[in-house]
């Protein structure tokens, strides 16, 4: 009897002619297709010449636990199953962590047919520095659970990536610039691969009062610059001549102690009061 395997099959995020010719054969070969949405991905095989003839099966976040099961049986018997989402690789704020780690528990083999990432396009497309980073996924909605993420991201020095739907943009840029400051660099990525792809960079102050007034259309991807590395902290004469400097740029003692805190890395209580010895001086 044949090895039984699980095969992760990357689609396309957007443009069709990224479905890799791998990913067409694994897909016409599979004896079962575990998609996300069947309908999308009835599309996509048409689109690529293959046909789904039965061997569709509806894998989402509400039932993925339960199908896991049947799939791993499946696999244990010989069969091969395909994993396909909406777009992008499985398993990446989608459905497939669950059946990979019931398949490895079960001994089974996993592959990978890898292709479009949302992830990986947005960040090299942001000009933000790509050696080091981090994918935060969905941030939580509301609550303290949200807070405490977003104060995770204040610290973080590795750029960051985040995924947002269109209506949310704006509140998580706002936030955004509530932990990181106004001045930290972002790009804001959206319909990648598309006829409409478009890629907006620049600080995320500037970012939170282009997306205040009218949502984005399409998926979008956030990508936040991290914070500098802690050089230590700067002493008072540092601090002071900083807040000189950004005196000099105007705005009020907050818009300034604003950027020096941001540029320095330090308190925003100390580098108000910072702002406001210089404004008082003779």
């Amino acid at each position: 009897m044949a090895e039984g395997r699980l095969v992760l099959v990357a689609t396309p995020i957007g443009n069709l002619g990224d479905l890799t010719p791998r990913a067409v054969d694994v897909l016409r070969e599979a004896d079962v297709i575990a998609a996300e949405d069947t309908r999308r991905t009835r599309g996509l095989l048409t689109h690529a010449g293959v046909p789904a003839s039965g061997r569709l099966r509806s894998v989402h976040g509400h039932n993925e636990r339960g199908r896991a099961r049947e799939l791993v049986a499946a696999i244990a018997g010989g069969a091969t199953v395909a994993v396909v989402t909406d777009a992008g690789m499985p398993g990446i704020s989608d459905p497939g962590a669950q059946l990979v780690r019931a398949c490895l528990d079960a001994g089974l083999t996993v592959e990978v047919a890898p292709g479009a990432s949302a992830v990986l396009a947005a960040l090299v497309l942001s000009g933000l520095p790509t050696d080091r980073f981090v994918f935060d996924g969905f941030l939580p909605r509301k609550g303290g659970a949200r807070t405490a993420r977003l104060e995770e991201l204040r610290n973080e020095t590795r750029t960051i990536v985040v995924f947002e739907a269109p209506g949310r943009v704006a509140a998580t840029l706002a936030d955004l610039e509530g932990v990181c400051g106004p001045n930290r660099r972002a790009a804001v990525a959206r319909e990648l691969t598309k006829l409409h792809e478009e890629v907006w960079r620049g600080p995320l102050g500037e970012a939170v009062a282009r997306y205040a007034q009218t949502a984005p259309r399409g998926e979008v991807v956030i990508v936040v610059e991290g914070r500098a590395p802690d050089l230590g902290e700067p002493d008072d004469d540092t601090v002071a001549a900083a807040a000189v400097d950004e005196l000099r740029e105007g705005g009020s003692t907050r818009e300034a102690a604003d950027r020096v805190a941001d540029r320095l890395g330090i308190s925003r209580r100390r580098a108000y009061d910072a702002v406001l010895a210089q404004r008082r001086a003779p």
